[in-house]
């Protein structure tokens, strides 16, 4: 798509040329990589070493339990995610982007879309790994995937990782800054929505309204659960409505602010 501008036309980049040229700047430095490969190595790891300790003291193992911990890689995935774009504001190369792409949305729009890919990608293979190690390590206990339900707890941390990363990229294009925005998604992540929900009285009553505790309802839940939310896919709904409408705020502040 092209405008005329006097004698000059100025080309403007399309969507697919906008993920494209995102796709290369995330795959084109190492710490991507570095937080894929953690992210995969914690997952995998302390999802069989959790399956080994559980057998071990005599607790039930299921499949869920293999994807107990999927939250540390998770941890991972969103410390890249909000990455994506605090290390472009702290270099200065978000102009570029923006010249590049003048429409913020578009802009914005292909990261999330790139980041989102890679989250999920490493959330499936995290999750697999963790499921397969745990069925190799304990074979005395059936780890089979039988039905939807084992597919989707598995699987299903894919999902939940593509929608945590959309909110730690919408942190970090909020908050610009690499250690505030890293902090704050850990923080929320993992000790935040613990915490509150220790909370005497209302905790039980927020907990399934926390999105990263929805996600963790989605993953574990078995056939029967029914959570405030009702069923699992209703969970994660509730996830993807949340991070659609923190991306979407994101873009709005992103849209009328200096770079």
């Amino acid at each position: 798509m092209s405008v005329a501008a006097g004698s000059t036309t100025i080309a403007r980049p399309g969507f697919a040329a906008a993920v494209a040229a995102e796709r290369i700047k995330l795959t084109g430095i190492r710490s991507p990589w570095w937080c894929a490969g953690a992210a995969v190595a914690v997952t995998a790891g302390l999802g069989a070493i959790v399956s080994v300790a559980t057998r071990y003291e005599g607790g039930p193992l299921t499949v869920a339990t293999t994807q107990l911990v999927h939250s540390a890689g998770m941890a991972v995935v969103m410390v890249m995610a909000a990455l994506a774009i605090t290390t472009e504001h702290s270099t200065g190369t978000i102009r570029t982007t923006y010249l590049a792409v003048p429409r913020r949305g578009v802009a914005l729009g292909a990261k999330a879309v790139v980041v989102a890919a890679v989250a999920a990608a490493v959330g499936l293979a995290g999750a697999f790994g963790s499921w397969g190690l745990s069925a190799a390590l304990v074979p005395d206990v059936d780890l089979a995937l039988h039905g939807a339900v084992e597919w989707r707890q598995v699987a299903g941390v894919g999902a939940v990782n593509l929608l945590a990363a959309v909110i730690a990229l919408a942190v970090g294009i909020l908050v610009r800054h690499t250690a505030g925005a890293v902090a704050l998604v850990l923080v929320w992540g993992l000790v935040a929505e613990q915490l509150i929900g220790l909370l005497p009285g209302v905790g039980p009553a927020l907990t399934p309204w926390l999105p990263f505790q929805a996600g963790k309802y989605f993953v574990t839940a078995d056939g029967t659960a029914t959570g405030l939310l009702g069923s699992p896919w209703a969970a994660l709904g509730y996830l993807t409505a949340v991070a659609a409408g923190l991306l979407a705020v994101a873009v709005a502040v992103a849209r009328r602010r200096d770079a």
